[in-house]
């Protein structure tokens, strides 16, 4: 889950996408700086305080060449803030809220072993059924919930699990 600071400036980037209508190029130029943070030593040389903030903006300058001016004007504010820890964030924050607007919700769906495509596929239109949209799947595992499923969209749960069916016939009995 990105942090609040990383969902600010998600914020701004969508708005500046919508004037724009450049959601493709934001998603693809912040792929690439996620590319660009995830490789350990890049990612040391920009976390490194001694390091310069103009030679860092530099270098990023050369990595996101044929990125956008925005995209660059954010990676040299993340740098002047440094902020640069957050890029992940920022871009698994922006990929949701590009679902969002493209009217897709991403589910959370935790299961006991992993489903094939076809399992997935009806787990992705059922859920769709309830929330009325469509959906994209993050499939986690959890051998701890024995069977069934449990879907987090949003704020919302849905809780099939046994694990949660046994613990619920186990305090009916107690109060029987």
């Amino acid at each position: 889950m990105a942090s609040g600071a990383a969902k600010r400036y998600v914020q701004a980037i969508v708005e500046i996408a919508r004037e724009n209508q450049s959601f493709d190029v934001w998603e693809r130029d912040l792929e690439a700086l996620r590319q660009v943070a995830a490789d350990e030593q890049f990612a040391t040389f920009l976390q490194n305080p001694s390091v310069q903030s103009a030679d860092k903006k530099k270098a990023i300058d050369i990595v996101l060449k044929d990125a956008a001016p925005e995209t660059r004007n954010l990676a040299h504010l993340l740098i002047e803030r440094q902020r640069a820890g957050l890029i992940p964030d920022i871009v698994e924050a922006f990929h949701e809220a590009l679902l969002a607007e493209r009217g897709i919700v991403v589910a959370d769906v935790t299961t006991a072993e992993p489903l094939d495509e076809t399992m997935q596929a009806e787990v992705r239109e059922r859920i769709g059924k309830l929330v009325g949209k469509k959906v994209e799947l993050r499939m986690h595992t959890d051998p701890e919930i024995i069977g069934g499923l449990i879907a987090r969209v949003g704020d919302e749960v849905i809780d099939g699990s046994v694990q949660t069916r046994l613990r619920q016939l186990r305090a009916r009995l107690r109060a029987s």
